[in-house]
């Protein structure tokens, strides 16, 4: 099954598929390893949704829910 990054739930486990930013942000993106193949997890979600934590390519990150609904992913189940 396949949705965004921004629609996952703390937990959930997928595969980045697809980046559909441009410019910067994709360059952003891109530089901090949210690349097509990557294993992402999501860890936690701010008290208002917004941002979001990650676990990428064995670090923590921290996106934006603006920047996560450019990445399409394939969800692990």
């Amino acid at each position: 099954m396949e949705k965004t990054l921004d629609s996952f739930e703390i937990g959930d486990v997928g595969t980045v598929k697809r980046v559909f930013a441009e410019g910067q942000i994709k360059r952003r993106l891109f530089d901090m390893g949210i690349t097509p193949g990557a294993e992402v997890m999501m860890r936690k979600r701010a008290p208002l949704g917004d941002p979001i934590e990650l676990t990428v390519r064995g670090y923590e990150l921290t996106l934006r829910k603006t920047e996560a609904a450019c990445v399409m992913m394939e969800v692990a189940k």
